[in-house]
Formats: structure tokens, C-alpha cells, sequence
């Protein structure tokens, strides 16, 4: 059987789940089809039961690499335990091309990619971290502005009106630990 997995980061891309979920019908998968809209780095609970669901002769397959697994250890284990369990990993966008790890120079193909996709991210990320260097050094880059403080005031009035910090937090919009937080700040 062919089982489907298809992820965006965000609720937002829900044309891109849509997109994916078409791609994956129209490459077989018909039966059984696990989708969820969470980020890679996140806990995936519809991965995880992805990965229960398969049985010995399925065949895993996902639009691209990246929907899958967040780096080449996690897309290895991901493999590995395919294995295990005597099920195949097909993906229909790879390079170009699609790739299905039945054959070793599928497996062959699969770990390349991996590592340079991880290559390309990593690099990516130094990037960044040197631009905002150069930005702060620059004077140009402050950051994300503290959103919990600037409703400081808010909190200590509506503390001070006797309203307990589960009602503030709904009310302000955020969590009820940053009240706690604030209002002690604000005691000492």
C-alpha cells in the first residue's frame, strides 16, 4: 500500500497542503493519507503515526525531502526504521526526479541529497548569523521588540483592579506565566 505524508510549516500554507495532497493522490496514494501543518522541528504527532500505520511491503511516500526530515541524522534514522520494518521510502520531487529507496543506488541517491540539503541549510544559517552581526554592529538591527513588556502597564493595572493573571493573560493576549513574570518583576 502507498501511505502519503504531507507537512507545511505553518497553517497558513494551506495551499501548499492542498498541492501536496493532490501530488500524492495522483502518485497512488489512495488509502491512507497523514497530513498536518506543524514546523520540522516541532513534535509531528502525525508523522509519528505515520510511521506506526506502515506495514512490511508499503511504501512511504512524500512530495519532497524536506516535508519529511530535518536534517540527514533525522531523514537516516527515518530510513533506518523504514527498513526495519520491510517498507520502502518514494520521493516524487527529488532533484528533478523521484527516488524510491528500494534499490541501494536509490539509498545511495537519498544520503547525498540529505547531506547537501543539510549543507545548504547550515550555510544558510551562518549567513544570517553574520548579516545580523554586521546589522547590530551597524546600528541597524535592535531585534524582535519585547511585545510582553511593553504591556507592563496593562498587566499591573488590571493586577491592581483584582483581576487574577489566568483572566489577564486571556485578556492581553499572552501567556500566563509572562504575567507571573511581569508581576513580580513589578513587586520588587
Amino acid at each position: 500500500m502507498n501511505v502519503g505524508y504531507a507537512r507545511t510549516s505553518t497553517t497558513e500554507q494551506e495551499a501548499g497542503l492542498l498541492a501536496q495532497q493532490r501530488d500524492l493522490r495522483a502518485a497512488g496514494v489512495h488509502e491512507k493519507l497523514f497530513c498536518e501543518q506543524v514546523s520540522s522541528v516541532a513534535h509531528r504527532p502525525q508523522l509519528e503515526a505515520t510511521l506506526q500505520f506502515l506495514r512490511e511491503g508499503d511504501t512511504l511516500v512524500v512530495t519532497k525531502l524536506d516535508r519529511l526530515a530535518r536534517s540527514t541524522a533525522h531523514l537516516l534514522a527515518i530510513v533506518a526504521l523504514l527498513d526495519e520494518k520491510g517498507v520502502a521510502l518514494r520521493i516524487l520531487d527529488f532533484g528533478g526526479s523521484s527516488v524510491d529507496t528500494k534499490s541501494p543506488s536509490g539509498k545511495l541517491m537519498l544520503t547525498m541529497f540529505a547531506a547537501m540539503a543539510q549543507f545548504e541549510r547550515e550555510m544558510m544559517l551562518e549567513r544570517q548569523r553574520e548579516g545580523i552581526a554586521k546589522a547590530k554592529r551597524d546600528g541597524k538591527y535592535k531585534g524582535r521588540k519585547p511585545t510582553v513588556r511593553a504591556k507592563a502597564e496593562d498587566v499591573s493595572r488590571l493586577h491592581q483592579e483584582g483581576i487574577g493573571a489566568t483572566a489577564i493573560a486571556k485578556q492581553l493576549s499572552m501567556g500566563r506565566a509572562s504575567v507571573y513574570r511581569l508581576l513580580s518583576e513589578l513587586s520588587q
